[in-house]
């Protein structure tokens, strides 16, 4: 027994004392194979899963190397059954492998005979296959490599990838590093990419996914395609890759709903690639249109079903994915690693704020109480209706004025999901209103204002969660969200983490209705943001308005 800084639990939960002095170095090894679950002040969880054990494999490391890291940092005995079943989960990967044949193409071999016959029996699988070759190897349809991984994955059979990838379209790109480079965890990001081909990037908002990009394309040397959550972000990636690469203007194309443009690098939307009409989805020549070397999206956390089936068809392309958390609500964890790839990097948020690079982040839960009327509006409305009525009580708007007033003159978000609230905190602070039905320019120039300080209060809707960069942005009021969603609250405070000039701290205030669905939403929301080790201070709306309370710093 040594007085490690780890705890290993019999169910695969890995408990990770901080204070320890072998605490980072724990950490360090663990990570590639362990997911963080929750890291507040003292004491981190991880937890050991199936896809975790097999992202490790297909990054490079063994069960060998698992088994040293969980031994060596335990406090305690490390239970037997444990590592035996890391043992066996790590080595059901790799035992099938799908691998270019000189003369049949692709196809699906294996090194153990009795599991390519219990795969061939799996009435989805069997559509995707061709001949048999021989006993251990038989053709697999181009076309099905992507749906094929994914569906090995799902019975738990993964399959090693070592079909590799075309290089695509030769272009030249490199990075213009005049007067700035890559910080180290960004150049580690994209090597770490690049050194397996495929796979995703986990990096907190903030904390400059975009040149992670740049980095991987500069690699690339090819034509690439974009994917990004909508116009307003794929502008920003123009503007940024203009500043940060030898792309011109006129190598960048965007691909939206107001612009069909194809050249070297093409940036397109989510939205208008998964546009449908006539039941077909009419705009996946894109994909064909160039021979791409390498395929980037954005926010791969966001990534729409549809896109996962169109990316099952580009598994000979380099494929990327960026996100500030693999969180995905629906559960398609699993999906991501499978076509897109595995995770190939990820860092902490409190890692990156502690070297300076994003900004410092005081988050606050207002607990409002509502009036009689409103309390009884709730308990006898349907319950489809209830989340919408205690997000938008009117009680809420003094309470955000309240908090403006602690922060005169700081650029500050108020962020909510229901129009009609949008509208009545519009008028009541006196400030404009993006969302929806806002036009592309009208956004893009009231973004601009806000950085350049000409206004100083914007209420969003849900559009600004995503892919927008307000460097200047240090308040955010958030007053309704979309149920109970974890990843939307992460996006939100991520829209103030871009460091400071003054290095001031940054502010994120929840405003909540106390004894309703939106008290038990809002934990939901915030456990991602505990996770990474934000601590919510929950404070009433009396003492809010209380005009003896000191004043925020």
């Amino acid at each position: 027994m040594t007085d490690g800084p780890l705890i290993v639990q019999s169910d695969k939960t890995l408990l990770l004392e901080v204070d320890h002095p072998l605490a980072d170095e724990a950490r360090v090894s663990i990570a590639p194979f362990a997911e963080l679950e929750r890291a507040p002040e003292h004491v981190h969880t991880y937890r050991v899963t199936p896809l975790a054990l097999w992202n490790a494999r297909a990054a490079g490391h063994d069960a060998e190397q698992v088994v040293d890291a969980l031994v060596r940092f335990s406090r305690y005995p490390v239970p037997q059954p444990l590592l035996v079943d890391v043992v066996d989960t790590m080595g059901r990967f790799g035992r099938l492998q799908l691998a270019n044949n000189p003369v049949h193409g692709l196809v699906l071999s294996t090194v153990d005979r009795a599991v390519l016959e219990e795969v061939l029996r799996h009435k989805k699988i069997v559509p995707m296959i061709g001949e048999r070759i021989d006993a251990d190897t038989v053709v697999v349809h181009p076309s099905e490599r992507g749906r094929l991984k994914q569906m090995l994955l799902k019975i738990g059979w993964p399959a090693e990838d070592l079909a590799g990838y075309v290089d695509g379209e030769a272009h030249p790109i490199s990075l213009a590093e005049d007067g700035w480079k890559l910080r180290d965890y960004q150049r580690l990001a994209a090597q770490a990419f690049w050194a397996g081909g495929s796979g995703v990037v986990v990096l907190p908002c903030g904390a400059g996914k975009t040149l992670v990009g740049a980095a991987a394309m500069a690699e690339a040397q090819a034509t690439t395609l974009i994917l990004v959550t909508n116009t307003v972000a794929g502008r920003q990636w123009k503007r940024e890759l203009i500043a940060r690469t030898s792309l011109t203007e006129e190598e960048i194309g965007e691909y939206s709903g107001e612009r069909k443009e194809i050249r070297p690098v093409t940036i397109a939307t989510y939205q208008v690639i998964t546009r449908k009409s006539k039941g077909e989805y009419k705009h996946l020549e894109l994909f064909d249109s160039r021979d791409w070397g390498l395929i980037v999206y954005d926010e791969v956390h966001l990534l729409p079903a549809p896109v996962f089936r169109m990316t099952a068809d580009l598994q000979s392309r380099r494929r990327l994915g960026l996100t500030a958390t693999l969180v995905r609500e629906d559960g398609q964890e699993g999906d991501v690693f499978s076509l897109i790839g595995p995770k190939r990097y990820d860092v902490p948020w409190r890692d990156i704020e502690a070297q300076g690079w994003i900004a410092p982040a005081e988050c606050t839960e207002v607990r409002v109480t509502l009036t009689d009327n409103e309390r009884l509006q709730y308990a006898t409305a349907e319950p489809e209706e209830r989340y919408k009525l205690c997000s938008t009580a009117r009680t809420k708007m003094p309470v955000v004025k309240a908090i403006l007033d602690r922060h005169p003159g700081e650029p500050t978000l108020v962020i909510g999901a229901y129009l009609d609230q949008l509208d009545e905190l519009g008028a009541a602070l006196d400030a404009p209103i993006i969302q929806g039905s806002t036009k592309n320019k009208e956004r893009e120039l009231l973004f601009d204002a806000f950085r350049k300080g000409e206004i100083r209060t914007l209420v969003v809707s849900k559009v600004a969660n995503f892919s927008i960069d307000l460097p200047e942005a240090s308040v955010a009021v958030q007053v309704s969200g979309t149920f109970g969603s974890r990843q939307e609250e992460a996006q939100r405070l991520g829209r103030l983490l871009r460091p400071k000039g003054d290095g001031r701290q940054a502010h994120f205030y929840s405003v909540v209705s106390r004894d309703t669905l939106d008290t038990d939403y809002a934990a939901h929301r915030q456990r991602f943001l505990a996770e990474q080790g934000y601590a919510y201070r929950i404070v009433d709306a009396d003492d809010l308005l209380s005009p003896e309370l000191p004043e925020v710093d």
